[in-house]
């Protein structure tokens, strides 16, 4: 897979996979839908500040984030850290009509927040092979990268 097909998988996908440790030392697996991209470093998840994943987040920020699409045998596994964030812009930036469901608060409620995944490296495959991601790949193709919701941008 080259980068940009690489992209273009993670843009195609609404939801990813965040691994992470509990604080149990557990393995933990959560499905969240993730369309805000960086390039291929950064990764936007809103959720809300009381949940599991985010109190054990805030203990360890290790984590992994991964896309795949089933229909074509092809996935990336990015791995990196996973800091919890409050900044209002990023709360603006991901904030969906009919989001007052899980936040009655709306944008300020205190149980809002959101995941700003940081990859360093990554894994990926496809039915005709597979390799690894460096950080120096990641770096150099997310330079003239913006913030943008990847998945929009694929249906029109």
């Amino acid at each position: 897979m080259t980068i940009n097909e690489i992209r273009d998988l993670i843009d195609r996908s609404l939801f990813a996979s965040l691994g992470y440790t509990d604080e149990r030392g557990r393995q933990n697996i959560r499905r969240a839908f993730c369309v805000w991209h960086k390039g291929l470093g950064t990764h936007l998840i809103s959720t809300n500040t009381s949940s599991s994943h985010v109190k054990s987040l805030l203990k360890n920020s290790n984590a992994c984030l991964y896309f795949s699409d089933d229909a074509s045998f092809e996935a990336v596994c990015l791995y990196g850290k996973a800091e919890v964030s409050t900044d209002r812009y990023y709360k603006e930036l991901l904030w969906n009509e009919g989001d007052e469901k899980y936040y009655p608060k709306g944008i300020d409620d205190d149980d809002y927040c959101v995941i700003v995944f940081t990859a360093d490296s990554g894994r990926y495959y496809r039915y005709d092979g597979k390799a690894d991601l460096f950080a120096d790949e990641i770096t150099k193709y997310d330079k003239e990268c913006i913030l943008e919701n990847g998945y929009s941008k694929t249906q029109n």
